[in-house]
């Protein structure tokens, strides 16, 4: 699947990625607000982890990634076979212009083609940009994890977002 929108191209994340991938997950990560990860994943693991039909890159026209979505399976239970949770990060330099709401349709478009009827995930509250795109596509929060995790040694809460195809279901 691939898809072009204002300069910007949509392609299967691929190895080929995996540096610039790896930079923009680590610059999310210096920021603060994006994981409870401290340091990005090797490509090996990323790799291992995110099911490879449901994950792009957006390239603009140098073939510069731009942003990444990807999703990992949340239970190997067949009651959540149609349940995914993902990941979308934008280079710092590239945000405000459409990456993050041009990959979240990639998927939801993958997923929804593959029977998948829930896109879950969950987001600092503090990261209000990434909860207003994310609002924009179809997501709503369904809850509150408070306190659920230490970072930094700060315990932090986690907004649980949910999008429920209403294609599927």
């Amino acid at each position: 699947m691939t898809g072009r929108a204002s300069s910007m191209l949509i392609v299967p994340l691929a190895a080929e990625h995996a540096e610039q991938v790896l930079a923009i997950y680590q610059a999310g990560i210096d920021e603060g607000n994006a994981t409870f990860e401290t340091t990005a994943p090797s490509w090996e693991a990323v790799d291992a982890a995110k099911l490879p039909e449901h994950r792009f890159a957006a390239l603009d026209e140098n073939g510069t990634v731009l942003g990444w979505v990807a999703v990992t399976q949340v239970s190997s239970r067949c009651a959540y076979a149609g349940v995914v949770e993902h990941s979308v990060y934008v280079r710092p330099a590239a945000r405000g212009r459409g990456v993050a709401s041009a990959l979240l349709k990639a998927l939801i478009d993958s997923t929804e083609a593959a029977g998948i009827w829930t896109i879950q995930s969950g987001i600092f509250p503090e990261n209000t940009a990434s909860l207003a795109v994310h609002q924009r596509a179809g997501f709503r929060v369904i809850g509150t994890r408070e306190r659920v995790g230490r970072h930094y040694c700060t315990w932090r809460d986690v907004l649980l977002i949910e999008r429920r195809s209403p294609a599927i279901g």
